[in-house]
């Protein structure tokens, strides 16, 4: 057998398995993906995230339902895959020496929707810590006021706020979660115990996640940027019927103007008021 069929072989081998089952999943893909994403770039970019991680490769190819499900679910949330926004993981069960792919839409992503959404002007998410000035009383303050010395030993995570402020300029609920509340999500969340978890890797990203995630309940989402919305505005004002004969066209300007009434008197036949009186 010749180099070149060697090659070519090899090549034939490696679309068979996970990368060309995107392929053959295209059309599914194109079906859920909102319009930001191309059908085209989103293939491209799974596949070669396969090519630059072998254990995903690896566990794509052993539980090639997990991999397109976490695809699938990806393209739905409008994301592109193994990026900030959504990670794909492969996670191993030792015990029955199974293996799956998960797909983890990180709290970048969730934030990303939530501009997508239009309604807000900005998303503020933080942790906060045992040296950290912070004051928030709910009833009496709109926001928490957390002022940190980022440049100094602040100790120990011991919470995690987070809220939106709205187009208006007004407040979001804010989500407030102690230690106690970002332990009972780390205790249902899957791979928590591996030393290469982003639990133990990137904590404070973990916490941050969970105030997040929690506060997509109260903010406006969408898999759709905001552009959608614009382009829906504009087709409703197209389909409004032409204004009558002789009023102003749309893009005209208006003189501003109040009515006069005939019957009154003109200025030069009203008498004259004294220095200094009203008139």
């Amino acid at each position: 057998m010749s180099n070149a069929q060697t090659i070519t072989g090899a090549v034939a081998k490696r679309e068979t398995a996970a990368q060309a089952l995107i392929k053959q999943y295209r059309d599914d893909f194109a079906a859920v993906l909102p319009d930001h994403v191309k059908p085209a770039t989103f293939v491209r970019l799974s596949q070669g995230l396969l090519r630059r991680n072998a254990k995903l490769a690896d566990a794509a190819e052993r539980n090639s339902a997990s991999f397109l499900a976490a695809l699938l679910e990806c393209a739905r949330l409008g994301h592109e895959p193994g990026t900030d926004a959504y990670a794909l993981v492969p996670f191993k069960d030792r015990k029955n020496n199974t293996v799956e792919v998960v797909g983890i839409e990180q709290y970048q992503g969730v934030i990303e929707r939530m501009y997508r959404a239009g309604a807000i002007r900005s998303v503020k998410a933080e942790v906060v810590k045992t040296a950290d000035p912070f004051v928030y009383e709910p009833d009496v303050m709109e926001r928490p006021r957390h002022r940190p010395d980022w440049f100094a030993e602040r100790g120990e995570l011991v919470g995690v706020y987070a809220y939106a402020v709205m187009l208006d300029g007004g407040t979001s609920r804010v989500v407030m979660m102690n230690r106690a509340d970002v332990m009972k999500r780390k205790a249902v969340a899957r791979g928590t115990s591996g030393d290469d978890s982003p639990w133990n890797t990137w904590e404070e990203s973990m916490w941050l996640k969970s105030a997040v995630h929690e506060l997509e309940k109260w903010v406006p989402t969408s898999s759709e940027y905001r552009r959608e919305a614009m382009r829906a505005a504009r087709e409703v004002v197209a389909e409004q019927p032409a204004p009558p004969v002789g009023s102003p066209r749309a893009g005209e300007d208006v003189v501003d103007a109040e009515i006069v009434d005939d019957q009154a008197p003109r200025e030069q036949d009203q008498a004259p008021t004294s220095a200094g009186g009203a008139r």
